[in-house]
């Protein structure tokens, strides 16, 4: 007979529990709306998570993921509003603002991976910094307030949370995306046994001719991607950002990573355990709700 290994198997069967309960709680939990809902909510900390997974894999750690989203949403809320006196097409102010969200998320990402490998300063250190930085900086941009989006290309703009594609939210689209290109990557590339082998023994790693360095900074690139893919389809659901926006980001994306098997101290990570971890943190609060 074949053994479980609950360590994999533990959060799908934490998941399936937890829609017996929201099932038993209340009948209206597996309306189309409800489950449409869990799903689009689960899809921001999830895509975060996924990034989360490859930089707690090789051992490191990032704490700013929520401010980051809070400064990319900022800077694309003010670029998009500044391309209206520049460009007729709505269409191509937002791909614009689509590719700077992207740029400024792999630069940040680059900047937190550069500082831990070459300045050789603790990833918690930085990434508590950095966090501290990216929060300031959107709080600055926003004077204290709130950065609001030009009604007119948020008209345009929120097709891209509202907007469904086979009776779901392209959300989660974008996530099942994510999702499988994480898996692809960490489970069957030479870089994904690299990132294995970093978070496992970076010592042996090195010796190995592993590229310790490239890999961990590339961990931290992809973790702003992932970042700034989350900010693209979030800023169209509120139109706005604050100093407020992202908060507690970081910790529910380390939690989804945790809940779903990957090993904090690195060496060991699932991008799918990842996003049942997401999907489990999504279901707790709309089952307490």
């Amino acid at each position: 007979m074949t053994k479980i290994d609950l360590k994999t198997a533990g959060p799908f069967i934490a998941l399936v529990a937890l829609f017996i309960i929201g099932i038993v709680v209340n009948d209206a939990f597996l309306s189309a709306g409800n489950v449409s809902n869990i799903l689009a909510r689960s899809s921001f900390i999830g895509i975060v998570a996924i990034g989360a997974t490859f930089v707690i894999t090789t051992g490191g750690i990032d704490l700013s993921v929520g401010s980051m989203a809070a400064f990319i949403s900022g800077c694309m809320i003010l670029l998009m509003n500044a391309l209206m006196s520049t460009f007729d097409s709505l269409i191509t102010i937002i791909f614009l603002a689509i590719i700077a969200s992207a740029a400024i998320g792999a630069l940040a990402g680059m900047i937190n991976g550069l500082l831990t490998t070459k300045a050789k300063i603790e990833a918690f250190i930085v990434t508590l910094g950095t966090m501290g930085i990216y929060r300031s900086l959107v709080t600055y941009m926003a004077d204290g307030g709130t950065l609001s989006l030009n009604f007119t290309i948020g008209d345009v703009y929120s097709e891209v949370y509202y907007g469904t594609l086979l009776g779901l939210p392209y959300p989660v689209w974008v996530f099942l995306a994510v999702a499988i290109i994480g898996y692809v990557l960490l489970n069957m590339t030479v870089f994904g046994r690299h990132c294995f082998a970093v978070g496992s023994n970076e010592s042996v790693a090195h010796y190995s001719a592993i590229n310790v360095d490239r890999v961990k900074t590339a961990t931290y690139i992809l973790q702003g991607l992932c970042v700034s893919i989350a900010t693209i389809i979030y800023v169209p659901r509120l139109g706005s950002a604050s100093g407020q926006t992202g908060i507690l980001w970081e910790l529910e994306a380390i939690a989804a990573v945790i809940i779903g098997g990957t090993m904090l101290k690195g060496g060991y990570g699932r991008i799918w355990g990842t996003v049942v971890g997401a999907l489990i943190l999504t279901l707790i609060g709309n089952i307490l709700n």
